[in-house]
């Protein structure tokens, strides 16, 4: 039983399985490693500055002729610099009593701590996001590159569609819940992932199984991707018999020699297993699955939480930053969905799109002898 769909036709694509734009592991490399390998692959692009973005986008097309996607991150997505009030303090006000905590974490942990001196994110792009044309000038290269696919990460890309559809640029967008499903529906767009609690990174509350024929019947005649714990071939299977029409995978595609990873982040993959995650907003201040570390646990026994998007990244940055320095990568060992368990070895992206797609055809063969 030959994988097809309409995503394959609607993209230009052999096989309807999308690699996920996870931020620091979907880079030119890997992103062009799926497409070439028969899928499409998708840059994760939330932090790129637009020069970076430019960069990037230019890379994949030297790396690959087929096509590709680019994930960001859209303006709802992430709070602005707001002013204390009645309310209480803003997360502005209270950087410095979470930057204490993070230098007390440091000093628990045997490590030495920035100076004060030090400016401190290693978060890229976050932290430009305090910047109104942020978001405006990443797409406004999205739209200049003439990029195949795009696909908002977070957030409603309705507002920039008629200019990506002028363009030739198809919109996908990321859902966790079958109310955003209905927004996009009615923007425009062409493809929806509907992406469950089981996913790694940003996620939704809702377990895969449960949201995904919900957003199949809300998306109407627009197709579906699902996403979260899909790990292999039988995962694809088990999503399209829900009624979606391909897969959108993160976690399988870490385990690759392409991904954009450290070694250590690659090995702590391969010795996890399905309990090996938690949903944490300690690293991005949205609640994000990864693999456990000092840094989530630290986290989970404090009774501060964790401050919105962008701030708390201004806290985790430097600690990553300052730890990798010294020899401990451990502090963030990266996102990962619950199919973390499946991943038992280091692969390319080319090994892992044939298993899952041999796994997808074998496994709706034997579902279609049941009947």
């Amino acid at each position: 039983m030959a994988l097809h769909s309409r995503i394959c036709d609607i993209f230009g694509i052999e096989y309807p399985i999308v690699l996920a734009g996870m931020g620091g592991a979907s880079t030119p490399q890997l992103t062009a490693a799926v497409s070439n390998a028969g899928g499409l692959g998708v840059l994760g692009a939330a932090a790129c500055g637009p020069e970076q973005l430019r960069d990037w986008i230019r890379q994949t097309r030297e790396l690959t002729d087929r096509p590709f996607g680019v994930d960001t991150l859209l303006p709802a997505s992430v709070r602005r610099m707001p002013k204390g009030g009645p309310s209480g303090p803003s997360p502005a006000d209270r950087l410095p009593e979470y930057k204490e905590f993070a230098r007390q974490f440091m000093e628990r942990e045997g490590l030495k701590s920035p100076e004060p001196t030090e400016s401190a994110p290693a978060t890229g792009g976050l932290t430009a996001m305090f910047s109104k044309d942020f978001f405006s000038e990443q797409m406004k290269v999205v739209i200049q590159e003439r990029v195949p696919v795009y696909a908002a990460g977070l957030g409603d890309p309705g507002p920039w569609i008629d200019q990506l559809h002028e363009q030739g640029t198809l919109v996908m967008s990321v859902v966790g819940a079958v109310r955003h499903a209905h927004k996009v529906r009615d923007s425009g767009i062409d493809v929806i992932v509907a992406q469950g609690h089981d996913a790694g990174g940003h996620n939704s509350p809702i377990g895969t199984m449960a949201l995904l024929p919900q957003v199949v019947d809300a998306a109407g005649d627009i197709p579906v991707l699902g996403a979260g714990g899909i790990g292999d071939g039988r995962g694809v299977a088990a999503a399209m018999l829900l009624g979606a029409e391909g897969a959108w995978i993160g976690t399988a595609f870490l385990g690759t020699v392409e991904a954009g990873l450290l070694d250590s982040q690659k090995e702590a993959l391969v010795e996890s297993n399905e309990e090996g995650t938690v949903v944490s907003r300690s690293v991005t201040g949205k609640p994000a699955r990864m693999i456990r570390s000092p840094w989530t646990q630290a986290w989970q026994e404090s009774e501060l939480e964790p401050l919105p998007m962008p701030f708390q990244s201004m806290i985790s940055g430097p600690v990553f930053q300052h730890a990798q320095a010294q020899g401990r990568e451990d502090f963030m060992r990266g996102f990962a969905g619950q199919g973390i368990g499946m991943i038992q070895k280091i692969r390319t992206a080319a090994e892992v799109m044939q298993d899952l797609v041999q796994g997808a055809e074998e496994a709706l063969a034997r579902a279609s002898q049941l009947t």
